[in-house]
């Protein structure tokens, strides 16, 4: 019986080995096509439906896509300045910015994020909100993966064309029309600054309640030359 169950356990773990390497594959395949296309859907943006249809409320998913030239050059520079001040240094994953924060909590500092943009992105394009050990277990591989297919530029371009920034609403574009009421092209830097400032609780925040932190960012912009 031991033996039985022993090699019934050793076939569950072959297939959800093999489960998990294909899923992976299909996310490099994807993230390739995304060198020269725009994700038409996200896993969050999947998510956030089927959140929705369980608790039986309305949900509209606001979502445009656009190119590099449809997009403000601030809004870019806004987010890495309130996510990942260090995007151009990291490979993926900032192990600088991990040890910094694990120090922090030592010392106790409350906790805080160190995800990149580029785990972000890759949680954004195929992953869930849900924080796990799995999920960062996949964030890991899928992130350099992406720093190797993609450069930096197209990298910082795809999140800020996925991400969420309200109930429903996803990128720049949707965001821009949500919030100001103008194209992605148009967004100042105050403005993109104010909506970099909603990105840690875009479901809450937005750009007319966080004036404090937007000038913080803006002042971020600053010290990078932006």
């Amino acid at each position: 019986m031991r033996g039985i169950l022993f090699g019934l356990l050793r076939r569950l773990v072959g297939l959800i080995a093999t489960l998990v390497l294909t899923y992976l594959a299909l996310c490099v395949l994807l993230l390739a096509a995304y060198r020269v296309t725009l994700p038409p859907i996200t896993t969050v943006q999947v998510q956030r439906a089927i959140e929705a249809s369980l608790a039986n409320a309305p949900y509209s998913r606001q979502y445009r896509p656009v190119a590099p030239d449809a997009v403000s050059r601030h809004l870019p520079r806004a987010v890495i300045a309130a996510e990942d001040g260090r995007f151009y240094l990291h490979n993926g994953i900032d192990w600088e910015a991990l040890r910094e924060v694990r120090e922090e909590v030592v010392h106790g500092g409350r906790m805080r994020g160190g995800s990149t943009i580029t785990q972000q992105l890759v949680k954004n394009l195929f992953l869930t909100t849900h924080r796990s050990f799995i999920r960062k277990g996949l964030e890991v591989p899928l992130a350099y993966a992406a720093e190797l297919l993609l450069s930096k530029d197209r990298l910082v371009h795809l999140y800020v064309n996925v991400v969420e920034w309200g109930p429903g609403v996803f990128g720049a574009e949707a965001a821009a029309q949500h919030h100001f009421g103008i194209p992605a092209a148009d967004l100042s830097r105050t403005q993109s600054a104010g909506l970099a400032a909603c990105l840690p609780a875009p479901r809450t925040r937005t750009p007319k309640g966080m004036e404090s932190y937007t000038n913080i960012i803006e002042q971020r912009m600053a010290q990078h030359g932006w």
